[in-house]
């Protein structure tokens, strides 16, 4: 036996980082993201109510805000609908960005990002895997939330292919950003009930103080100032001239830009408190 055991090869002890097998960002970016598409798209029940949700939504505010169309700054656009749609795009990548906060924390919770700790991995490259797993999923939701409303509500998006593609484009580059700063605001409260007021004060009061809804005419003077503020406008009023074929202005540009800012802020942020090991706060 003592024989035996000098012959048989010793197994490597992988008790030091350093041994590890390591592998690329991109690789544990594209391992991760894959992991979390995997998990969206497997429980077909939500996936289902994923899409149906905004559906509903915007069947439900083309109805009651339909006498809105007569209004000058809505009539333009030959239909409530038209005004619409494109607001709604914005607003779906938004609540999307919410989820992307959500699903990471859910993560936390479980004890996933933990066991990441103890590998050699970019914690990083979770934050990144996070928010473009939740992109492709948004980019899902936006395509069959314009082809209903084109089958369904009558939508008519005078852009043409290239004005839709575009508008689609640019709010999906919105909504990325967009999640950056609820992925921040995550990893620095790491407490669902906390996370989720802090979302409600930050997402409701930009969608409905922005040009979603109502044009900024028909507003008071004190919060048609709040709408020329919100960053959200300027995103509504780049995919409405992008989709129905109008002029754009200076709000592409300018929806950019504050996208920028806000995907590098938060996305400092998060990387900088993510690093700090914290305990897993209790329901």
């Amino acid at each position: 036996m003592t024989e035996a055991r000098h012959r048989a090869p010793s197994a490597p002890v992988l008790t030091d980082p350093a041994t590890w097998p390591s592998s690329t960002f991109t690789t544990q970016v594209r391992v991760l993201a894959v992991r979390s598409l995997k998990t969206a798209f497997g429980d077909r029940r939500l996936v289902f109510f994923g899409l149906l949700q905004p559906i509903v939504l915007l069947l439900l505010f083309s109805q009651v805000f339909t006498g809105v169309s007569t209004l000058p700054g809505v009539a333009a656009y030959e239909g409530y609908v038209n005004f619409l749609v494109p607001a709604t795009l914005v607003n779906i990548a938004m609540t999307t960005a919410m989820s992307s906060g959500a699903g990471l924390l859910a993560e936390i919770y479980s004890g996933f990002t933990g066991r990441l700790r103890c590998m050699p991995i970019s914690l990083s490259a979770v934050l990144v895997a996070r928010t473009i797993s939740d992109s492709a999923r948004l980019g899902v939701q936006l395509l069959v939330t314009t082809v209903a409303s084109v089958v369904l509500l009558g939508f008519r998006p005078t852009g043409g292919v290239f004005g839709v593609t575009a508008a689609l484009l640019l709010t999906l580059v919105v909504g990325w950003c967009l999640s950056w700063i609820f992925v921040a605001i995550t990893t620095w409260l790491r407490k669902a009930e906390t996370l989720q007021m802090a979302s409600f004060v930050v997402m409701f009061p930009l969608m409905f103080s922005s040009s979603a809804y109502m044009p900024l005419e028909t507003m008071p003077t004190w919060l048609r100032v709040v709408s020329a503020l919100n960053p959200l406008t300027y995103a509504i009023d780049a995919t409405r001239a992008l989709a129905l074929g109008r002029p754009s202005g200076w709000s592409i540009p300018v929806s950019l830009a504050i996208a920028a800012v806000a995907a590098l802020a938060g996305g400092w942020i998060a990387a900088r408190t993510f690093r700090s090991p914290r305990e897993t706060p209790s329901r």
